[in-house]
């Protein structure tokens, strides 16, 4: 099974199909970014692994199809035939871990009915800390959260982002920033910025996290909590002046 935008999700009561379900769950990414699929071959799953592998072990900016190519034990043309350049593998690993972030929101405000808790934990599934899933052998999606949160930003900081934005390189992001706005829309239908708000709060979280790990006197700690995430429903829930639930405290 395939997940898009159109995908459903539906809670069984059995944990069985529920798992059954997961397990067979493909994250689509849009074509216009590769030239070959990479899902489609066991080489170019093993060039996204090592991709992922290296890049969090590198950076972006040492990264090369030659290093990859090493250290899969390839070649760099097999890599040539998947991506036209390493920033369009940068695009796809982003856009997969968008699509991949959509799916996991979809899932977890599956049967929710009060909008104040979807919010709420929409706000937690999109700022936590990654686990990984175990659905996608070749990804591993803690060294890819590392990688957007480093990284993400020089998929779009660029001269060619307009042309980028209108073949769909971004459809996944925009996607999940409509689905968390539609949320505050339903609690706010006044509210002129849920756009604004949900992207701050995702990019605002990737440099809290990175500060975090790199730089802690610009951010906070707070023993026994994750204060980001925390810190993120908390900036939510007064921007937007309502309660929380109390559900989650």
């Amino acid at each position: 099974m395939y997940f898009n935008s159109n995908t459903i999700i539906f809670v069984q009561n059995s944990s069985y199909i529920v798992k059954n379900f997961l397990s067979n769950i493909e994250i689509c990414v849009n074509a216009n970014i590769y030239l070959k699929d990479p899902s489609s071959s066991q080489l170019g799953k093993k060039i996204i692994q090592g991709s992922i592998e290296l890049m969090h072990e590198i950076g972006f900016e040492s990264f090369t199809f030659r290093k990859l190519a090493k250290s899969i034990s390839s070649t760099e043309a097999s890599i040539y035939r998947y991506f036209e350049n390493k920033h369009k593998l940068l695009v796809y690993l982003t856009s997969w871990y968008w699509s991949w972030l959509e799916y996991r929101l979809m899932f977890a405000l599956a049967n929710v009915e009060n909008p104040v808790i979807r919010l709420e934990r929409a706000i937690i599934t999109v700022t936590k800390q990654v686990e990984e899933d175990g659905n996608f052998a070749h990804i591993n999606e803690i060294k890819l959260h590392k990688i957007v949160i480093a990284e993400s930003s020089k998929a779009y900081l660029t001269r060619e982002v307009d042309h980028d934005n209108k073949t769909g390189s971004f459809s996944g992001y925009k996607r999940l920033v409509e689905r968390i706005g539609a949320i505050i829309l339903e609690i706010k239908p006044d509210y002129k910025y849920p756009h604004m708000l949900v992207s701050t709060v995702i990019e605002g979280m990737h440099h809290q996290r990175y500060f975090a790990d790199h730089i802690p006197s610009l951010t906070n700690s707070v023993h026994g909590e994750d204060a980001i995430t925390n810190f993120c429903k908390d900036m939510v829930l007064k921007t937007l002046q309502i309660k929380p639930s109390g559900k989650y405290t």
